[in-house]
């Protein structure tokens, strides 16, 4: 990749983060708001998940296969940091968020533009380790309802390819992923919130 290609993806990256940085406050805001004087709070960036791969212990024989460097790993924050949580302070459980934002292919532009892969790093919640965890420190285990939640943002709301997908992976769960679309207010994500979720908090 040339000069300029690698300044233009640079700049791309750039304004991607600063409007997914946005989302996430957006979020953050309409929830502070909706949750006053309530048993509910939602938290910026929880930590609990932060160290968690860092503490994996691997079998001697896995050991002499890979480089260990002279540094105390158990200290490393390899982990996962959800975008937000959900918590009911009287029950004690909690639903881990996160916010995925992406462009997508609509009125005005090729198919190409639904190329993006935040969408795809979402699969990660769906591993048996990391659903596990989730699971543990969530106090969510029930059928056809995970520990997590994932909004969605930006054009890929509207993609016919990319919602189709979506739709696909997540099957009958559906309280677990929403379309915050372009059209949509603050109150269209909590009277999601109030219909699909928070039942699984009490």
């Amino acid at each position: 990749m040339g000069h300029k290609a690698l300044s233009g993806r640079e700049n791309w990256e750039t304004e991607s983060g600063k409007k997914a940085q946005n989302a996430e406050q957006n979020l953050i805001k309409a929830f502070e708001k909706h949750f006053e004087n309530t048993d509910y709070e939602i938290i910026d960036h929880p930590t609990q998940l932060k160290n968690l791969y860092s503490q994996v212990q691997l079998s001697p024989e896995e050991i002499k296969q890979i480089y260990n460097p002279d540094i105390d790993i158990s200290k490393k924050e390899w982990g996962v940091s959800p975008d937000f949580a959900i918590k009911n302070k009287k029950s004690g459980k909690i639903l881990f968020g996160e916010i995925k934002r992406q462009d997508g292919w609509v009125e005005g532009k090729e198919p190409s533009a639904g190329r993006g892969n935040a969408h795809e790093r979402l699969c990660k919640l769906f591993t048996p380790g990391l659903l596990k965890t989730y699971k543990a420190i969530s106090h969510i285990d029930e059928p056809f309802f995970l520990p997590f939640w994932v909004v969605f943002q930006g054009d890929i709301t509207r993609d016919p390819k990319r919602v189709r997908e979506i739709t696909y992976w997540f099957d009958v769960y559906r309280g677990n992923y929403f379309f915050w679309r372009p059209n949509m207010t603050d109150l269209d994500l909590i009277e999601f919130f109030e219909k699909w979720i928070k039942r699984h908090l009490d």
